[in-house]
């Protein structure tokens, strides 16, 4: 229960605990004291000594230092040594700088290179730096930083000890790990593979030769490869090409790298050439592969600017045990901290007052404030003060006291504040408890919440808060402000930066003469026995007692084969874990300790990924919990990272603090991979442009990443930041042209082209109205074509690139060689055509002339017919009119504008648009034979390849339906509530058995059949008024 540690860290805590074999249980400090800035040292200059007890604080080894200094006439200015910002402490190990950060981190919770010097006692060398002013070089380069993140965090980072200065110093460690064990040229070359097999109907595809292009120099070999063929096989036939020369294939072959032409995409490592995206991009769509052998020489650097800071020690913010810091049985001049665990008495809040500088057009006449203790997304506990008056400046000087007590206040609680409106002074007229009473409203939104604010109880550092706080309290928005997430926001710590307009609210915890810190745990000496106690029930059955409770007769033996057993059996439940972990008053520590138990004892692959991704949710704030779901996502490769980056992403929110084990491993797997990297850094620039509630967390988050991704990315990245603020100048110029997109003017296509060759950009950027959802639904359909590939099935499915790049601005990939079915119906026939069943069918003949071609088209028609079909079901996408379904040149059908989700329909004047459960129109089934209900063989296969699909997703719908709780997270307005899900699970028919669940989606088939003129009515209307 601390920030971050990774298990490895524990194992250095028990070793530290272990440290105490010196009689005094003292440590010596051997402090070189600088001359003049930087690390140069006067060798003749002896260093001072210190000795200090074990349980002492960094502060304290200052303040001794001083003393010493100032004695012996070391320093100009000795005082200058108790400010960290002045003179640092360094320590050097393993070839790094580690520094002292924190001055109140325990001097033997230190992870420095201890030895024992003459006296027996634990000695370490330390090294007293003299601060260097900021060089330019660094200001230049923070510079550069700040532009690509869109948020300053120099002028945000005024105390070292604050969670974002704090948070900004550790992420040096997981940075520096991956970065040591990158493979440059891995880095630098890393292919786009894919684990998954090729579907049923394209297994003949193996069996075909791929027709390749190779460039080398000025020469061009046009040969024939098997796709069992590695890349390595196609440089050696570049190189039997060359002259002879001594140089062997080898030595030769390590220099150079195959890379797609006209794409950053390489094809390296020994995979087979069907496992790589392009060439399977290639066969489906019967093009010839292009491909340029390239000297890895020639490729960008990857070169990482050095780093301006030190590391910090390991276990900062490692608390000690509570036996260590317990105040009993001490003196008070012994006591240093005091655990948190010691302090028996109610939690309270003085609440003093609060005041605005301007009160809103509307105001309540009366308001109350109420305090809770939020953990997780529970409110454990609340109290409300009075009613007053709603006035500029409110006064109640008065405690609330909370019925929890102060030791068990888990860390990533919260207090959070609201101020709520009341109309009449009948009610609230005293302090009240409620646990329930007052949830709803304050969860559901229902207007009664005017402004709100949060506090981290225990901070970043394992500290309890004390004394004064005046917190900028955030406005309630309503809930069709986009901005605001449902339950994300809510729940953040960061306050209102607007201070001069916010509301601010002032009270006052309890005061202690030391540090109240939440202790790391228990002694080490009694850990041996379990703490799990008849608690524990995985699975409602008969339960399990704990092999190690006290008064029950264990030999090593029965200790081994009962821990055996509680595995065994407990892991079988793992996909009841959620539920189990939902039960747990998570304000017991007993409890906590039981679940800690069981956990311990748990690898990451006996959890499923749907699983995993759950306990990632904001329902589980529990650090431990969190460690063990991260740890399985460790084991994803590349391209599963992937698939769920943006739910990832998006779960950081639920995180308590800024560093923790999400964070550091997305920062690894970004550092890692290129391809990563490029989404992780859009995913997070785009929150801090538009979400202030964690600006400052995605904000050091992508720092950290910049810092490690390379001069080439960072390059990249300048350069398309660039693109992207152009795109946007010309957006804001377009908008204010033509305020009136449905009547533009024949020359607003020559304008738009101007302005773009202005800026000289592509022409194939295109900027979309709100990218958060159809990103969102875009990579839920990219999920969806995943898990039906793994079945087998390829529905050809056109998942278009789509990103966010900022606040309700970002870019989509333009699908070439295709049109509306709008277009197609004007075509056959003018706004008539819409009632014209065989439009489709007669432009899809004139597409595809030869038989062939034809049999092709009408295969992928009825795949991608039947995918979109199921996709658009599960997902309840509304708006399905002929301008947002488009189909190619070879028959693909697809769907675009996913901006109605999850039943959200969309109504013309009070009318519903939306009467069948998806789109498939008389001109659909026109295409498949189907006609007035003719049997039909295309139909039968529609119908199947729909059940098969349908039944897939069904299989994985734990997944799919976490995947969309975490998108809870986004702000999407359609996606803002937990009932939005009840919508995905009836889709899915998660309550029936399979055989209901065929015949009801057999059901929406017939359905659609029998209304399906309602559609074609509704394209007519589209097509005639013109409605988007």
């Amino acid at each position: 229960m601390f920030p971050y540690i990774p298990a490895s860290m524990e194992n250095k805590w028990d070793a530290h605990q272990q440290q105490e074999s010196c009689s005094d249980n003292s440590l010596v400090f051997i402090c070189k004291l600088p001359v003049r800035e930087g690390f140069q040292l006067l060798d003749s200059q002896e260093p001072v000594q210190i000795k200090l007890p074990a349980q002492c604080t960094v502060h304290q080894l200052r303040v001794r230092l001083c003393m010493v200094t100032q004695e012996n006439n070391r320093l100009p200015e000795p005082f200058a040594l108790l400010d960290p910002e002045r003179y640092s402490l360094l320590y050097h190990k393993e070839d790094e700088w580690y520094e002292i950060y924190d001055d109140y981190q325990v001097l033997k919770t230190l992870d420095a290179p201890w030895f024992q010097g003459n006296d027996g006692l634990q000695t370490v060398c330390v090294t007293v730096l003299a601060q260097k002013s900021t060089s330019k070089e660094r200001i230049r380069f923070q510079g550069v930083l700040n532009e690509l993140i869109g948020y300053d965090l120099d002028s945000s980072d005024t105390n070292r000890l604050s969670e974002l200065g704090y948070t900004r110093r550790k992420f040096a460690t997981p940075r520096r790990e991956e970065l040591k064990k990158r493979d440059p040229t891995a880095y630098a070359t890393e292919p786009w593979v894919t684990s998954t097999a090729l579907p049923n109907d394209r297994q003949g595809h193996l069996l075909q030769i791929l027709s390749v292009n190779l460039y080398y120099n000025s020469s061009v070999l046009s040969i024939k490869a098997d796709l069992t063929n590695t890349p390595c096989d196609l440089l050696k036939i570049v190189w039997e090409s060359l002259p002879k020369e001594d140089l062997s294939f080898e030595g030769w072959s390590v220099d150079y790298v195959l890379k797609v032409c006209s794409r950053d995409e390489f094809l390296s490592g020994d995979f087979q050439l069907s496992d790589y995206l392009w060439v399977r991009h290639c066969l489906e769509n019967t093009l010839e592969l292009h491909l340029s052998v390239v000297a890895i020489s020639s490729l960008p650097e990857d070169t990482v600017s050095r780093e301006y800071w030190p590391l910090v020690d390991s276990l900062t913010g490692l608390s000690s045990s509570h036996e260590e810091l317990s105040i009993k049985g001490k003196k008070v001049e012994d006591i240093v901290m005091i655990s948190l665990w010691d302090c028996e008495r109610k939690f309270r809040v003085k609440l003093l007052g609060f005041d605005i500088p301007d009160l809103p057009l509307k105001v309540p006449p009366f308001v109350h404030v109420e305090a809770t203790i939020i953990y997780g997304k529970k409110i454990v506990s609340s109290v409300c003060a009075t009613l007053k008056e709603f006035t500029d400046e409110v006064l109640w000087n008065t405690w609330l006291e909370f019925d929890i007590l102060i030791r068990d206040i888990p860390h990533g609680a919260k207090l959070g504040l609201t101020i709520n409106a009341s109309t009449f002074e009948g009610t609230s007229t005293k302090d009240t408890k409620s646990n329930s009473s007052k949830v709803s409203d304050y969860q559901k939104g229902k207007g009664q919440v005017l402004y709100f604010v949060n506090l981290q109880l225990i901070d970043h550092r394992s500290l309890l808060s004390q004394g004064p706080h005046t917190l900028h309290m955030w406005p309630f928005p309503e809930w069709d402000e986009e901005a605001f997430t449902y339950e994300a926001d809510k729940l953040s710590t960061a306050t209102n930066p607007d201070i001069a307009k916010a509301m601010a609210i002032t009270f006052m915890l309890d005061r202690y003469s030391f540090p109240v810190v939440l202790p790391y745990g228990k002694s080490s000496s009694g850990s041996s026995t379990s703490p799990v106690s008849d608690t524990l029930d995985l699975s409602g059955e008969p339960r399990l007692s704990s092999p190690f409770s006290e008064g029950s007769p264990t030999t090593p033996f029965a200790k081994t084969d009962c821990l055996r057993r509680l595995k065994e059996e407990s892991v079988h439940y793992a996909s009841n874990l959620p539920q189990f972990l939902r039960t747990i008053d998570w304000m017991m520590p007993s409890a906590v300790q039981d679940v800690h138990w069981l956990l311990s004892h748990w690898g990451p692959e006996d959890m499923e990924l749907p699983v995993a991704l759950e306990l990632l949710s904001v329902d589980f704030a529990d650090m431990k919990v969190r460690r063990l779901a991260v740890q399985r996502l460790e084991i994803l490769c590349n391209d599963e990272v992937l698939k769920y980056l943006l739910q990832l992403v998006q779960t950081l929110k639920v995180e308590p603090y800024h560093d923790s084990c999400l964070a550091r491993f997305l920062l690894k797997r970004a550092l890692r991979s290129k391809r990563i990297g490029h989404f992780f850094f859009w995913y997070l620039r785009s929150e801090v442009a538009g979400c202030p509630f964690f600006r400052q967390r995605m904000a050091v988050i992508l720092e950290a990443y910049l810092l490690g991704c390379g001069e080439a990315m960072l390059t990249e990245f300048q350069r398309q930041v660039q693109v992207v603020n152009c795109l946007h100048d010309v957006a804001i110029t377009v908008k204010e042209l033509y305020p009136d997109k449905t009547d533009l003017p024949s020359t607003a296509p020559q304008k738009l082209q101007e302005l773009l060759e202005e800026c000289n950009l592509p022409s194939d950027f295109l900027v979309p109205f709100d990218p958060r959802v159809r990103a969102g639904s875009i990579i839920t359909l990219m999920v969806m074509d995943s898990i039906w590939k793994e079945k087998g099935l390829d529905l050809n499915l056109v998942p278009y690139g789509c990103i966010s790049t900022g606040y309700n601005i970002g870019m989509i990939e333009i699908v070439r060689n295709a049109i509306t079915i709008a277009s197609v119906q004007r075509s056959q026939g003018g706004v008539a055509g819409a009632f014209k069943n065989n439009a489709l069918y007669d432009w899809l003949q004139r597409k595809c002339l030869f038989q062939e071609k034809h049999f092709q088209a009408m295969e992928k028609f009825v795949n991608s017919c039947a995918g979109y079909c199921v996709a658009t079901y599960v997902l309840g996408i509304g708006d399905r009119h002929n301008d947002n379904i488009m189909i190619t040149d070879q028959g693909n059908l697809f769907h675009i504008d996913f901006g109605h989700i999850l039943g959200n329909t969309k109504s013309f004047l009070g009318v519903n648009r939306e009467r069948v459960p998806f789109v498939l129109t008389p001109d659909f089934l026109y295409v498949m034979g189907r006609v007035k209900g003719r049997p039909s063989l295309y139909f039968q296969r529609f119908r199947d390849t729909c059940i098969n699909a349908y039944l897939s997703l069904r299989a994985q719908s734990r997944l799919l339906v976490t995947l969309f709780s975490l998108m809870l997270l986004t702000g999407i307005p359609e996606l803002s509530m937990s009932q939005d899900m009840r919508y995905l699970r009836t889709a899915l028919q998660q309550d029936q058995g399979e055989e209901e669940a065929r015949n009801h989606f057999l059901q929406q088939i017939a359905l659609c059949e029998q209304k399906g003129w309602t559609v074609q009515a509704n394209w007519w209307f589209h097509l005639m008024a013109g409605i988007k």
